[in-house]
């Protein structure tokens, strides 16, 4: 697989998937910045490099239609901030007037595509939508980790119409990752919080196999229970033994038997939050679970849009060695699952950018 670096892209036209799917609040504002800051020295990267760079993303789940309230114009006013320098809006994601306005772009400009998903080809994989989408121009790289697991128009398609390769943050999910699956130090303690045990069941069987001892949640616990679901290592999982009005928190024998384990371990890898942690008088042992992490020095990898929105809204992000910016990508690659999006990446386009223009 190609990354950045091994392209010349001085003076190139830069195709750049981008995770942008950022929560908002009622009035527009966005409420946790992180996967666009995680993308910045990619762009930078290109700035420097001289490239022009076409930064492209989805927002929310519009089903193909145009709505106001998913534009990405407050993205690309935090990507200004972020930046310190110009970002240009483009009216929409494929069309006269985008390809107008990037054959006008000079090199170190960055064009920001209005949202994806206000065409459905981009989730149906549409092949003339990659098409138009890849005739922006001359290098496509993935950035976007947590959408990887998607079979859409810009994660998958396009990657068959031009030369491609992975952005910064996409090489260095998959580095750590690998890293902690191949060779972590131990005891490795991997703590698996939310709900949704039949989607996380064939990842803790997957992370049992290496793990010395699985943290399980009250909810994940519950479903294990009420849906008789089989895990291969049952031994190692560790369910809560107390909690707080109905499951709400975990309770503080639960907490103190977890930092213990969590305190011993050299490889913590933790997915998804403990309680009810909108609530602030349920966010207890989720804020147990961090401190203890942070105070065991171990290797540690967090992932899961809820547990990094929490982290991030503390300011805790830097004191944990990677948090991942995927939620189900990051599950499904962990899992051993090929994501279409890295797997699209691995392939050599069958003609070249010159044969494919000249013929549309």
């Amino acid at each position: 697989m190609k990354t950045i670096n091994d392209f010349d892209l001085s003076e190139k036209k830069v195709l750049v998937r981008c995770d942008f799917n950022v929560p908002f609040d009622g009035q527009g504002n966005i409420l946790d910045d992180f996967k666009i800051k995680e993308t910045i020295p990619t762009i930078k990267y290109l700035i420097e490099k001289e490239a022009k760079i076409i930064l492209m993303s989805h927002l929310g789940d519009p089903e193909g239609k145009i709505k106001e309230e998913l534009r990405l114009e407050p993205i690309r006013k935090k990507l200004i901030q972020l930046l310190g320098s110009e970002v240009i809006m483009a009216p929409d994601c494929v069309g006269k007037a985008v390809e107008k306005m990037v054959s006008g772009m000079k090199s170190k400009d960055v064009l920001l595509l209005e949202n994806l998903r206000f065409h459905k080809e981009e989730e149906e994989n549409g092949e003339v939508f990659s098409k138009n989408l890849a005739k922006l121009a001359n290098i496509y790289i993935n950035d976007a980790f947590g959408t990887c697991h998607r079979e859409h128009a810009s994660i998958f398609g396009v990657a068959k119409f031009l030369p491609a390769g992975a952005g910064l943050l996409l090489e260095k999910e998959i580095t750590t990752l690998n890293k902690m699956m191949e060779s972590p130090a131990k005891p490795m303690i991997a703590i698996i919080g939310g709900k949704k045990v039949e989607t996380k069941a064939k990842f803790i069987n997957k992370i049992s196999e290496i793990a010395d001892f699985i943290l399980i949640s009250g909810l994940i616990k519950k479903e294990i229970e009420e849906k008789g679901t089989i895990l291969s290592h049952v031994e190692k999982i560790i369910k809560p033994i107390d909690e707080r009005e109905g499951g709400k928190d975990i309770g503080p024998k639960t907490i103190e038997i977890f930092r213990e384990k969590i305190q011993a371990a050299k490889t913590v890898f933790w997915n998804g939050p403990f309680g009810k942690i909108e609530e602030e008088e349920f966010a207890e042992g989720t804020k147990a679970i961090a401190n203890a992490i942070i105070e065991s020095k171990a290797f540690s990898v967090v992932g899961g849009g809820e547990t990094a929105e929490f982290l991030s809204k503390l300011n805790l992000v830097s004191k944990f060695n990677h948090v991942s910016t995927g939620g189900g990508a990051m599950l499904s690659f962990l899992a051993g699952e090929q994501l279409p999006g890295i797997e699209a990446l691995k392939w050599h386009p069958s003609f070249s950018k010159k044969h494919f223009f000249s013929e549309h």
